[in-house]
């Protein structure tokens, strides 16, 4: 398990994106991930709440690319583990992971669609840059299926989604 110490300077690392913030109302300006949240319960959604990242019980390596797809595409766990999804954009263009119900992210993704170009914020979701790698560290507290997509304009349409089993 990492200290605090290395998590703070995986922030420092050139390239590395760890998911977290506020969404004050919109989206902000790529790069402004931060890491200010930990388990923090304003920002639960159906599928859980942000991590803490000095408690994860596991991690995962996510990978997304131009195919439009995620590799693995779908992923169990169990009801209040805390995952560290370790995710690399192994593209040549900008793809995201973003985590909810289906509802949800149909719903954010109309919105992305009438606003192109705006980064995420939200620590349920990561963007990043071809060759970026960052962390995405989420508490799954409820039981079912969630999913998790690509929500950039086209992306989910063609097929960039996965399922999380929570059990």
């Amino acid at each position: 398990m990492r200290t605090i110490i290395q998590v703070l300077m995986l922030g420092a690392l050139p390239g590395l994106v760890i998911a977290s913030g506020k969404h004050a109302g919109g989206h902000q300006e790529h790069g402004s991930h931060a890491m200010s949240h930990m388990d923090d319960q304003t920002h639960e959604v159906a599928a859980g709440r942000p991590g803490n990242p000095v408690r994860v019980d596991r991690t995962i390596t996510v990978l997304m690319n131009d195919t439009m797809r995620f590799e693995p595409a779908s992923m169990s766990f169990k009801a209040g583990e805390t995952i560290r999804f370790e995710v690399m954009n192994t593209g040549k263009i900008t793809h995201e992971m973003v985590i909810g119900t289906l509802d949800e992210l149909k719903e954010h993704a109309d919105m992305m669609e009438k606003m192109p170009g705006m980064a995420h914020t939200e620590p349920n979701m990561i963007s990043l840059a071809p060759g970026e790698q960052g962390d995405l560290v989420w508490k799954f507290d409820n039981t079912g299926t969630f999913d998790f997509a690509c929500l950039i304009p086209g992306h989910l349409e063609a097929g960039m989604s996965g399922r999380i089993k929570i059990e």
